[in-house]
């Protein structure tokens, strides 16, 4: 029998966020731009094309066609540069698969 996925864990997610996300990234409503930009509504919004955001390699973004989902951030976080392949994207793959839901369980509920 296959296993079953994990949900993660928003108390969690948060100290992953604040760890790994938090220096390029806000989440709160109305929350400036960093290095990245702010997640508020992040999901099932395209890559490349927030308003007010000035993407560095937006084309990399927009011929990878993303639309951000559950599955799409995960395959995203566990390796950044091998999901959009030639961007320079700075911060380090998540490669433990419970951070990564977690961080997508708290992105869920704080993006909304």
């Amino acid at each position: 029998m296959g296993q079953k996925q994990s949900r993660g864990d928003p108390e969690r997610g948060k100290e992953v966020f604040i760890r790994e996300c938090s220096h390029c990234h806000t989440i709160e409503k109305g929350g400036p731009h960093k290095f990245g930009p702010n997640l508020q509504n992040l999901f099932n919004r395209k890559a490349g094309e927030l308003p007010g955001f000035e993407y560095r390699e937006r084309d990399r973004w927009l011929e990878k066609n993303i639309v951000w989902t559950e599955k799409t951030m995960d395959a995203y976080l566990a390796d950044p540069k091998k999901y959009v392949p030639g961007t320079k994207i700075f911060f380090k793959p998540l490669p433990v698969k419970q951070d990564r839901l977690d961080v997508i369980a708290y992105l869920v509920e704080m993006t909304k």
